[in-house]
């Protein structure tokens, strides 16, 4: 039995591990999130912007609930316009709802090439579920019969986990996941199953979540942290490669005031000849023929 977090990986401190080629000469990768999410208009709200005059709470949150819808019916396809000048194929991280509720974000997902990355079912944190292994199942399946193939990645809403969603993840087909933002490369986890899991870097700082949404930043805080966060990496992995993600939302990342900046990003990225821009399942792939 697998009881806490530290059981599941061991400590190697990135110094001392044997040296990564990315194919093609190339330095180092960046993988995009494009995290698309469905919220129940009849319940309190996963992220509020707006606050209810005098603190009452009211149900529905209207106000609340359009910020976040905004973002699927005007931000994404912003983002999928910018996505297609930058040559960028990102994993979309969804719901597995979304089919049902916003088909034309899949359709356009499944005609650009994207990866589809299960997101949970619905949008709520995995420890409030009564039954995750059905949460899990839903979600793969949903995603399977869309696309013809299940997902190999999981993003938590949230990132929330208990010791079994590893496990149970890995009993329906996932691979890696999104939720330990722990390293600059790929690193294997332990599961019951005895099959491979691997987490992904994904990133908590370079995430428009915390940024916008949580640190209350201004707009051009994601270019300037994106860019300088990316500059690092490109600097370390001239020794030791590195894997670079970038989180954004439909709801965020996707308004006309930030959205200069968000390409700003990408503009920037992409004039590298020796970078790679890859989804979550190609790193994954790739630190596979590595181990």
């Amino acid at each position: 039995m697998i009881e806490t977090p530290r059981e599941r990986l061991p400590y190697s401190a990135i110094v001392d591990r044997p040296k990564l080629t990315l194919p093609d000469g190339a330095r180092m990768a960046v993988w995009t999130i494009m995290n698309a999410e469905h919220w129940d208009s009849t319940k309190a709200q996963p992220r509020t912007i707006l606050p209810p005059p005098m603190g009452q709470p009211l149900l529905p949150d209207v106000p609340n609930w359009s910020w976040h819808e905004y973002g699927n019916r005007v931000g994404f396809w912003r983002l999928v316009d910018m996505f297609k000048n930058y040559g960028v194929k990102p994993t979309l991280a969804m719901n597995g709802i979304i089919l049902e509720t916003y088909p034309r974000i899949a359709e356009v997902a499944l005609e650009g090439g994207w990866e589809f990355m299960g997101h949970g079912y619905i949008q709520g944190p995995m420890h409030k579920l009564e039954d995750q292994r059905e949460h899990i199942q839903s979600t793969v399946e949903a995603i399977k019969d869309f696309t013809g193939r299940g997902p190999v990645g999981w993003e938590s809403p949230g990132l929330t986990e208990t010791m079994e969603t590893l496990d149970l993840l890995s009993e329906y087909g996932i691979e890696y996941v999104a939720d330990w933002p722990l390293d600059d490369q790929p690193v294997e986890l332990k599961t019951t199953t005895g099959k491979q899991m691997f987490s992904v870097p994904y990133p908590v700082e370079t995430n428009d979540i915390t940024m916008m949404a949580l640190q209350q930043h201004s707009s051009e805080e994601f270019a300037k942290r994106c860019i300088d966060h990316f500059d690092r990496l490109y600097e370390d992995s001239a020794d030791i490669t590195r894997i670079m993600g970038i989180s954004m939302h439909t709801y965020i990342s996707g308004v006309p005031h930030r959205s200069k900046y968000v390409e700003q990003v990408y503009e920037h990225i992409t004039s590298k000849p020796d970078v790679l821009i890859w989804t979550g399942e190609q790193v994954m792939e790739w630190y596979k023929t590595q181990i």
